[in-house]
């Protein structure tokens, strides 16, 4: 199996950027497509981007796109998630996922087989 540990979160101003990271360890990350998710209070968990085994093919929440880019270093065994533009809307804990799915719909959550604890994103207005 794979452990996550992302970080990088924090409290922002609205229109500010923040970038997180999510690191890996255990077996061969390029193994694994790697997903970003989000979870607001109240809220069901959300995707919010995701990206091949080899970083080929990106994928984006329509509300994301444009604002935020994920990226992945398999060197470092490390995905990444640039936003910017940040709105008090994306306030949330933002999850990293990891998945050994083929041909599976990666904006979907139940398609990950592994995740990590979470790191708090706070923007404020």
């Amino acid at each position: 199996q794979v452990q996550l540990v992302e970080s990088g979160g924090g409290s922002v101003q609205a229109g500010g950027s923040l970038s997180l990271s999510c690191a890996a360890s255990g077996r061969t990350f390029s193994n694994y497509a790697m997903g970003w998710f989000r979870q607001a209070p109240g809220k069901e968990r959300e995707f919010v981007a995701a990206i091949s085994r080899r970083g080929i093919s990106t994928y984006y929440a329509d509300s994301e796109k444009g604002r935020f880019t994920i990226s992945r270093d398999n060197g470092k065994n490390t995905v990444y998630l640039r936003m910017s533009s940040l709105a008090p809307e994306d306030t949330a804990v933002y999850y990293c996922a990891a998945t050994t799915g083929v041909g599976i719909n990666l904006k979907a959550d139940h398609e990950y087989d592994y995740w990590g604890q979470g790191t708090q994103v706070t923007v404020s207005s």
